[in-house]
């Protein structure tokens, strides 16, 4: 039959190697996924940008908007629509530093409390799901694996690049 052997429609595309950079993608994308069909059931309206920005300014209220779209890793901008939509919301408020009127400082509302602590449950159940059937010594190991990782890299983005090494031929 011509044609049977490229793939179409009706047949899978072949995955790259499973090497660590496409397995910890995709089990982020997953995870997100995962996260926000959970939270479609509780019906809060919200983005997964929208909940991101809500847990980082939860850990770090009174933060200026720069610093914040920094932590997060967005264009300034970009922070600012979510922040509107959030502050429409009635979850985040502007307040002006006491120090410096031109500066607004951003914090929580007392309506963002159960939004957050609904988000921490969707947050369990998706981990629950993620980890299955994986030990609580798995677990661990994981998790200390990854957190070096993520040192090791954080030190070495704060390096300037390695050279290739020059091979003679």
């Amino acid at each position: 039959m011509p044609g049977k052997d490229l793939p179409g429609k009706d047949q899978p595309k072949q995955q790259p190697s499973p090497t660590v950079g496409f397995l910890l993608h995709d089990v982020a994308r997953l995870l997100r996924k995962r996260f926000e069909q959970n939270a479609r059931g509780f019906g809060l309206g919200l983005t997964r940008s929208q909940w991101q920005v809500l847990a980082y300014l939860d850990k770090n209220e009174g933060i200026q908007q720069g610093g914040l779209a920094e932590l997060l890793e967005v264009e300034p901008i970009t922070l600012g629509r979510i922040l509107d939509k959030l502050e429409a919301c009635g979850l985040v408020e502007r307040r002006h530093d006491a120090r410096d009127r031109r500066v607004w400082r951003l914090y929580l509302t007392d309506k963002a409390g159960p939004t957050l602590a609904t988000m921490r449950e969707l947050g369990e159940i998706t981990r629950a799901e993620a980890f299955g059937a994986i030990s609580e010594i798995e677990r661990a190991a994981l998790l200390a694996l990854l957190g070096t990782m993520r040192t090791n890299l954080a030190t070495a983005c704060a390096a300037p690049p390695a050279e290739r090494q020059k091979t003679d031929g």
